[in-house]
């Protein structure tokens, strides 16, 4: 829990391209924990164009230490990868490295936080085996990935500029990984 009574949820993910498919079906869950009542961050697409993580280094990019210290503040994480050739994006893994440079603190890794994960591809194989990859991760980052998690092909789904998608199945699905993050969060600091 964040030092103050805020409970804080911070999405990760997207692609290069602002307004990728992905970083659309991330804004979907993120919307979704910010109505059930935490305050939310999005670090998306271009924000994570990072150094290739190397413990090596103590001097970080201005970029690497954003994300360091949102995750830190955060109560729980969302992130959507997209899934190239089977499995997640270079970009989104590369930003989950730097979860490492927690392993010193209070709260090490994703300790205490949920985390909901969604994956989105054309086609259902690079869907559900990013998804899976996303599940490891986060079971080794000590995790709470939510029961829900979301394998999206959108060879038939696609989402729109307005903050929905072709198939409300996978806007309810993306809500509900939302507010698993939130109710999980808020439960934990007592609300």
């Amino acid at each position: 829990m964040t030092s103050t009574n805020t409970v804080h949820v911070l999405g990760i993910g997207g692609s290069l391209r602002e307004g990728s498919q992905s970083e659309r079906a991330l804004r979907i869950a993120l919307g979704s924990a910010a109505e059930a009542g935490v305050t939310t961050e999005l670090i998306a697409g271009p924000e994570l164009v990072l150094p290739f993580y190397d413990t090596a280094l103590e001097e970080r990019h201005e970029r690497a230490v954003r994300l360091v210290e949102a995750i830190r503040r955060a109560d729980g994480v969302i992130v959507v990868s997209p899934g190239y050739h089977g499995a997640l994006s270079g970009l989104v893994k590369n930003a989950l490295d730097y979860v490492e440079d927690l392993r010193d603190d209070e709260r090490p890794y994703l300790d205490g936080r949920a985390v909901g994960l969604a994956a989105v591809a054309f086609g259902w194989q690079a869907a559900v085996t990013t998804l899976d990859q996303l599940r490891t991760i986060t079971h080794a980052l000590r995790g709470w990935a939510t029961p829900l998690g979301g394998s999206i092909n959108t060879a038939e789904t696609k989402f729109d500029e307005a903050g929905g998608a072709s198939d409300e199945k996978t806007v309810r699905t993306l809500r509900l990984i939302g507010s698993q993050v939130a109710e999980f969060a808020l439960s934990r600091a007592g609300h």
